[in-house]
């Protein structure tokens, strides 16, 4: 993080990114004696509520972050910024989206958490736009005009006032990810799985060190104590109960108890009660060490995209269960009423055998589990993801796959990625496909 001091002294002369949160009100205008350089500004965490006017005399940048300020429309100036991809104002008090705030080159737009009814026409003019984060904002529709942006593969509109998808939408060429839930559209989650879940109380659990932290929540080790029983090694998940980018917490929370068991998924041991900040948390099996992310997330530079290590190399009896265990894991969700709608490798552990476990419902979203054109598209959005994985599956196999399981393999990638929603195959046939060869 730089700071105010650091600007106006002078020092930071040719940099591309400029970090500032200190409690700005106002926006520095020594920012603009970096204008030769800059290309990733982020003044998240002040209290701004505007930007100059001018701000297209930074000619270089691509990235604006203005999250966690006290914006109550989009400004003007940023869609006057020739080289700008990439806009982030989530967590302000937006409500107005004007038309001439879109810049021309726009690829990713968050407008996460913020009072947002309607969006403009404009937005479908953009034909970049790549990834259009939305959650948790006031929305009753979208723009048709987004109709016309082939080029959009993530969509995030979970915790809306949306009654319905539109039929364009779910026939998009390349949308790929779609989270929804927490809108009057969305089925309704197994309440009879939810019901059926343990109850855990809080007193019987003793949180250990800390496994890691997302936007939903905390997972810590701990030691559940049972009357009558050996004490078990878990992982407890605390849910935050705020607004993240993929939707609400609590929306995920439900998705991991209704997904039930499958081989694939880590097993969830029951939902906990009786905790002194009423935060809600889930107990869950603790995996062997020797599980790890398969990808990292994707970077400004990727958009939509895993980064995989340089080194990250598979046989193809290894990529080929992955592959398998993935596929067979969102049949079985499908089959449940659930879409995934963040099926990544960043988002599965595996190991050195192939073992795999898909993880992270934060995007999940319930749909009818009866056959109809609407189900069937939402399935095969999340097919077109798979394909995404296979490809990078296939990519860096580095032995065992004969040229012509190659040629069968890159050619049910291809099937799972074509444009026409409707024509890739369910994940049934994709497994049997898989076993084939």
């Amino acid at each position: 993080m730089h700071t105010l001091a650091q600007l106006r002294a002078g020092t930071l002369t040719g940099i591309t990114r400029l970090d500032l949160s200190c409690g700005l009100t106002e926006f520095p205008r020594e920012i603009f004696d970096l204008a030769d350089s800059l290309e990733v500004l982020n003044l998240s965490g002040n209290a701004l509520s505007s930007l100059p006017d001018d701000l297209h005399r930074l000619t270089r940048l691509r990235v604006l972050f203005c999250s966690d300020n006290q914006f109550t429309e989009l400004p003007a100036c940023v869609g006057q910024c020739a080289t700008l991809t990439m806009v982030a104002f989530k967590a302000n008090r937006i409500e107005h989206v004007p038309g001439e705030a879109l810049p021309p080159l726009l690829r990713w737009l968050i407008l996460t958490d913020n009072r947002i009814r309607e969006l403009p026409t404009e937005l479908g003019e953009r034909p970049y736009l790549q990834k259009l984060m939305l959650a948790g904002n006031r929305l009753q529709r979208l723009p048709d005009s987004l109709r016309n942006c082939h080029r959009l593969e993530l969509i995030r509109i979970a915790a809306n006032c949306l009654t319905d998808l539109p039929e364009w939408l779910l026939s998009l060429p390349g949308l790929t990810w779609l989270a929804y839930a927490g809108n009057p559209l969305e089925t309704e989650a197994d309440a009879a799985a939810l019901e059926a879940t343990a109850s855990i109380p809080w007193t019987a659990l003793e949180l250990e060190q800390k496994l890691g932290e997302g936007a939903s929540g905390v997972i810590h080790r701990a030691t559940w104590a049972r009357p009558g029983q050996p004490d078990t090694q878990v992982a407890v998940k605390l849910y935050k109960g705020e607004m993240t980018s993929d939707g609400s917490p609590l929306h995920e929370m439900n998705a991991c108890i209704t997904a039930s068991t499958h081989p694939n998924l880590i097993r969830v041991e029951g939902r906990i009660i009786g905790h002194p900040q009423q935060t809600a948390g889930l107990v869950m099996q603790l995996m062997e060490p020797s599980y790890r992310n398969l990808a990292a997330l994707p970077s400004l530079a990727t958009c939509s995209r895993d980064v995989y290590a340089d080194d990250t190399r598979f046989t193809a009896d290894v990529a080929l269960r992955i592959a398998r265990g993935i596929a067979s894991v969102a049949g079985h969700l499908h089959h449940q009423g659930i879409t995934h709608g963040d099926l990544y490798g960043h988002n599965i552990l595996w190991n050195e055998h192939g073992d795999c476990l898909l993880g992270d419902f934060g995007a999940a979203s319930f749909h009818a589990t009866t056959d109809s054109l609407e189900s069937r598209a939402l399935q095969r959005i999340e097919v077109r993801a798979f394909g995404i994985l296979l490809g990078e599956l296939l990519e860096r196999i580095d032995s065992g796959l004969s040229d012509e399981r190659r040629v069968q393999l890159e050619a049910l990638q291809q099937c799972c990625c074509q444009p026409d929603v409707l024509a890739r195959p369910g994940f049934s046939e994709i497994v049997t496909e898989l076993n084939n060869g």
